[in-house]
C-alpha cells in the first residue's frame, strides 16, 4: 500500500463513526474523514456476525485486495473504515470491486487523474 499506513486505535474508529461520511451498500459501510496528513488510514471491521475466523479474515483479505488494487485512484490524506457486512464473504469479487468505485466516488474519495469512469 502506497500511501496508506492502518488504523489501529479504538477511539480512532469511534471518532469516525460519529464525526466521518459513510456511505453504504450490502457488501459493505464505508466511513471517511479527511486529515490533512500527507497518507491516508485504512481500518477493517469484521463483526463476529460474519462467522468465524476464518470467514472474517477472509472478508478482511478481500477488502484489502479491493483497496490495494484501487489505492492509487483515492486521494491521500483520509481516514478510511471499511466495516464488511455478511455479504462480502459470498458475493463475487467483480460485484464488490463495482460496489466500492461506488460508495468511494459518493464519497468523493477519487481523484481525477486515476479515475477510469465507465
Amino acid at each position: 500500500m502506497k500511501h496508506t499506513v492502518s488504523l489501529k486505535q479504538n477511539h480512532e474508529f469511534r471518532r469516525l463513526y460519529n464525526k466521518g461520511k459513510s456511505a453504504v451498500s450490502p457488501y459493505f459501510v464505508i466511513y471517511c474523514r479527511g486529515t490533512g496528513r500527507p497518507e491516508s488510514r485504512l481500518g477493517i471491521t469484521t463483526g463476529v456476525k460474519l462467522g468465524n475466523a476464518v470467514k472474517r479474515n477472509r472478508a478482511r483479505r478481500r477488502i484489502r485486495a479491493l483497496y490495494r488494487t484501487h489505492e492509487q485512484e483515492l486521494l491521500a490524506g483520509y481516514d478510511i473504515v471499511v466495516v464488511a457486512r455478511t455479504r462480502v464473504i459470498y458475493g463475487r469479487y467483480a460485484e464488490l470491486e463495482r460496489s466500492f468505485r461506488q460508495l468511494v466516488k459518493k464519497l468523493g474519495l477519487t481523484s481525477s487523474r486515476g479515475d477510469k469512469s465507465q
